[in-house]
């Protein structure tokens, strides 16, 4: 079994399969998805397509984004809105100095009130860090001396200085179809080093389709792709990464069911 931590199935470019989307990834031998939560505001329809799968869940939280339109989003209203038996993470947040379309200080307060959400939950923080590793590293290392708390650093894209740091401050390392790109060595390297059980899969689709997919619509399916290339990288079996990866996946996501209480081929 593979998992794809990380996808955007209420994005309206799945909208019109989404059933058959989801049905390909089950063949495909991905056990859980995780449809992430880019708006508050927009929970309910992120909510929809998580009740409507038995295996996927969801998240709450505020991409960095859309961070200036949702500062009146506290840490109670996320912690709230978590106890959601679909909710198994808070997030995405976090800081996107690339494309900076919310001010960098919206971003860190809304990047900092997820951190608070994920310590008083329990539950997983989904960060998204561009271009901004000084600033992430700086902020993951303040928070964490206030208290510990699970989270991964999503569509790994920064450097190896911050990877390491993020290792070494207990959190977790998820990688994309970027690193099947050919300009992707750099990547490579840093997961070709990094501890096994800090790594996870992920699609981040509709977006980043790996190779030989790219430029297409990416889809929970593909995630097979990436564990492949992150295998060859590592020097291991595929069925090895599956496992690993999947292991991980539950370790961080622990609200999220080993077993399901339905046969998912019945489900949709």
């Amino acid at each position: 079994m593979l998992v794809d931590s990380h996808c955007h199935l209420d994005f309206p470019e799945f909208a019109p399969e989404l059933d058959q989307i989801v049905d390909r990834a089950r063949a495909a031998g991905i056990g859980r998805m995780v449809t992430i939560s880019t708006r508050v505001k927009k929970l309910a329809q992120v909510i929809a397509v998580a009740e409507k799968y038995p295996d996927v869940f969801a998240s709450v939280g505020t991409h960095p984004h859309n961070a200036a339109e949702e500062l009146d989003i506290d840490v109670a209203e996320l912690v709230r809105l978590s106890q959601h038996p679909k909710i198994v993470a808070i997030g995405e947040a976090g800081l996107d100095y690339h494309y900076d379309k919310s001010p960098r200080d919206a971003q860190a307060t809304g990047f900092r009130r997820h951190i608070a959400a994920a310590r008083q939950t329990g539950l997983p923080l989904v960060i998204h860090t561009r271009e901004a590793d000084a600033d992430s590293a700086a902020i993951l290392t303040e928070e964490i001396g206030k208290g510990a708390f699970p989270a991964v650093l999503h569509c790994y894209t920064g450097g190896r200085e911050l990877a390491f740091k993020a290792i070494e401050l207990g959190l977790y390392i998820g990688f994309t179809g970027i690193i099947t790109f050919k300009n992707g060595e750099a990547l490579r390297d840093i997961a070709r080093d990094l501890p096994a059980e800090r790594i996870l899969v992920e699609t981040d689709s509709p977006f980043l389709a790996p190779i030989p997919y790219r430029g297409k619509r990416n889809e929970p399916a593909y995630v097979v792709n990436t564990a492949k290339v992150l295998a060859e990288t590592r020097g291991v079996s595929e069925a090895e990464i599956a496992r690993q990866t999947t292991e991980n996946f539950f370790r961080l996501f622990s609200k999220v069911p080993r077993v399901l209480p339905n046969d998912v081929r019945k489900a949709g």
